[in-house]
């Protein structure tokens, strides 16, 4: 067993969902969004190198020498799978695991809103989850891929930077690729996956304008396309897809994306009201005649409002503080946890003396 698997172990039994390797700082576990250190030395830069490179081969090495970073899976058997930023800073080679259970999560578990089910089970379109690093958007996706598998007979084709949540067939043939092991990027892989026959089409990240517009056209052609923005705002992720287009080819653009969005959903992670885990607390623009008007006729800037004004019904579109607020009402987080993600905390903190003023 390589030494590092000792401190995994560590985080995964403290039910943490990351460890941190960092030369100068003691092995660091994060618990529920806080960073706790272990009860350990400082790790130095030597011994910071040896934990690392132990888990990695000569390939590795040499790709984190040339490139000054890595991503990659590690997995320790009876332990669990983590996927694996290694990368060079200041004080020397650092390292940060994310732990990934051993089975993709189900909505229930992860308790996501109803209309999770309701995008799972739609046959065509583009749905994004957005959201900052770190708020659970590739677990999403994966409880949405095990609910189509576990409920639609149906072809999956994943195409991971790397590959995390491991998906064995229930009812759903599923491929699983990985970037730079069993394709060489992104775009490559959609253009194959187009001649594979698929009818769901995850892709981890859609991070370069080549990459956006291949989604695009794999939504033309009748597959669900599901995919992750680093966007802070639903609405903010429809812009990002216009603008990565050409300017001479954006009204274009506009046109086949304000028929092929089904749904962005930009998801924050909060605390659960009873001190451990966390929830999604989450934002959420549906497509709709007037959504789809606002993007055809070049006025996303209209989205953002179009969304905060909208209802909390858990099914349709709705504003991320409405979201919060019917998880206090629900007793799922507490109203600090609340307004430390809100959208417009003073707004919020009026709509939660409301309620306490009401009795909840």
């Amino acid at each position: 067993m390589a030494r590092v698997d000792s401190f995994l172990r560590v985080a995964v039994d403290q039910r943490g969902s990351d460890l941190h390797l960092h030369a100068g700082k003691p092995p660091t576990v994060r618990l529920d969004g806080d960073l706790v250190p272990l009860p350990f030395r400082n790790l130095s830069p030597l011994e910071a190198r040896r934990f690392i490179y132990e888990i990695l081969d000569a390939a590795g090495r040499e790709e984190l020498d040339s490139r000054q970073q890595l991503d990659f899976v590690h997995v320790v058997e009876g332990v669990g799978r983590f996927r694996v930023n290694a990368f060079f800073q200041r004080e020397g080679l650092s390292a940060v695991f994310r732990v990934v259970p051993n089975r993709p999560p189900t909505m229930d578990e992860l308790m996501l809103p109803g209309l999770f089910r309701d995008l799972a089970r739609l046959p065509n379109g583009l749905v994004l989850i957005t959201g900052p690093t770190g708020s659970g958007k590739t677990t999403t996706l994966a409880a949405m891929l095990d609910e189509i598998n576990r409920t639609s007979g149906r072809h999956i084709i994943t195409l991971e930077d790397p590959v995390e949540f491991v998906h064995r067939p229930v009812m759903s043939a599923i491929t699983q690729r990985e970037i730079g092991r069993d394709v060489e990027s992104f775009a490559a892989g959609l253009r194959s996956a187009l001649r594979e026959s698929p009818d769901v089409l995850m892709v981890g990240e859609l991070r370069d304008p080549e990459t956006i517009q291949l989604a695009l056209q794999a939504a033309e052609t009748g597959v669900l396309v599901l995919g992750t923005l680093h966007t802070g705002t639903a609405a903010r992720a429809a812009e990002r897809i216009v603008d990565s287009v050409p300017e001479g080819s954006r009204e274009q653009a506009r046109s086949v994306l304000s028929v092929l969005l089904r749904a962005v959903v930009a998801q924050q992670l909060c605390r659960r009201a009873w001190g451990e885990g966390r929830i999604a607390a989450v934002e959420v623009l549906m497509q709709s005649h007037a959504v789809s008007t606002m993007i055809r006729e070049a006025r996303i800037h209209q989205l953002e409002a179009h969304v905060q004004s909208s209802g909390a019904d858990g099914r349709g579109t709705q504003g991320l503080d409405h979201c919060l607020l019917r998880y206090v009402r629900e007793g799922l987080i507490d109203a600090r946890e609340a307004l430390r993600v809100a959208r417009n905390p003073e707004k919020l903190q009026e709509a939660l003396s409301a309620l306490y003023e009401d009795g909840l």
